[in-house]
């Protein structure tokens, strides 16, 4: 039997640290070693037992999360899950843990309905399975599905053809999972100010995904901007998806434009890069652009083999790129991707594809 994932859950209450607990438990690849109540009992833990993940809050007394993950990282580097209530007031302080080495950021579970609890702990089960692949990269971990794994078709039905006649203006869509958040960063800041319309999906929580465009827009070329329904796809503009609702890219007549919606997780996931991927596929077809990035699970692979056989060009990440070789080698293995590219040639390959007429 597959030895289990070992986490130490630091949060200031205890009522989180039980659902926590709880969540985690359920799923049989994951073990609870410990929970500590704020960091100095979590670093007495660690002193006797070094768990393989942690999932940590990040306002607490004595010491708060990001402090204490600071201090870890620089003395003793465990895979980190923040756990935390995202606000707006809060969500740069959960950006500047993904700085700080924090491997995944997930919402803290409320008591709410039986959905919402169930897609917590398929969200809170993937990130500390995600997290744990950082550092053991030769275990592969197959995730234990909680809830019934849905496909786009939840969103968008497929169509029986997809063709499209060929246009002047190009669209890129990019997914991206763990270690996405600064594989997106290098990506869009090689980017120049005549670049396509780009429409991404990160995986990442509801709340964030706003700090995370706007310090985007602030260090690249081109603009970035969190999606808003019916948002026009425009050159030398990125959007990316909402946390917590699906992207689909839409058209009408020369216009491309994005439907922000709501709708049960698809592959796992809510926004679902199948999602975004199969609206390409509609409707833009042979003047899209695919690329997929580092992440846990296969969320975009079929999606990406969709917009291939409507004729768009596809590209994954790499293994020696990505900080998780997930979502890009399920694509790759369905035959979906026309280029195999490091992090740091993609957007010239973008680029080269986009200008070829």
């Amino acid at each position: 039997m597959a030895k289990k994932i070992r986490v130490l859950i630091v949060d200031d209450s205890a009522v989180v640290r039980q659902t926590l607990e709880d969540i985690l438990s359920s799923d049989r690849e994951i073990e609870v070693m410990a929970t500590a109540s704020d960091p100095y009992i979590a670093a007495e833990k660690i002193l006797h037992e070094v768990p393989d993940v942690i999932t940590l809050d990040v306002e607490m007394p004595r010491m708060d999360g990001i402090t204490f993950l600071q201090k870890l990282m620089s003395q003793h580097p465990i895979p980190v899950v923040i756990c935390s209530s995202l606000t707006d007031a809060g969500s740069e302080t959960a950006l500047k843990a993904l700085e700080y080495g924090a491997v995944e950021i997930i919402l803290k579970p409320r008591i709410g309905t039986k959905v919402f609890l169930e897609e917590s702990k398929v969200r809170i089960c993937d990130a500390v399975k995600a997290a744990a692949l950082v550092t053991v990269k030769h275990v592969a971990l197959s995730p234990r599905e909680i809830v019934p794994k849905l496909s786009a078709d939840v969103m968008l039905q497929k169509r029986a053809s997809n063709a499209m006649v060929k246009t002047t203006e190009k669209v890129v869509v990019v997914g991206a999972s763990t270690g996405g958040t600064e594989a997106l960063s290098d990506f869009l800041q090689a980017m120049p100010l005549d670049a396509p319309g780009i429409v991404i999906v990160q995986h990442m929580p509801e709340y964030f995904t706003r700090a995370f465009a706007t310090r985007l827009d602030g260090i690249c070329q081109i603009s970035v901007k969190e999606a808003e329904n019916n948002d026009t796809v425009l050159r030398g503009r990125a959007l990316i998806a909402p946390g917590n609702y699906h992207l689909l890219l839409k058209r009408s007549g020369a216009r491309y434009y994005v439907e922000v919606k709501e709708g049960p997780l698809v592959s796992r996931h809510r926004p679902s890069v199948d999602v975004l991927f199969r609206s390409a596929a509609r409707y833009a077809g042979k003047n899209s652009i695919g690329v997929i990035m580092t992440g846990m699970g296969d969320d975009g692979a079929k999606g990406m083999l969709e917009m291939k056989e409507a004729g768009a060009y596809t590209i994954a990440q790499d293994e020696e790129s990505c900080v998780v070789f997930g979502m890009p080698k399920k694509a790759i293995e369905l035959n979906a991707v026309d280029r195999v590219l490091p992090l740091n040639s993609i957007p010239a390959a973008v680029m080269r594809e986009y200008n070829n007429p």
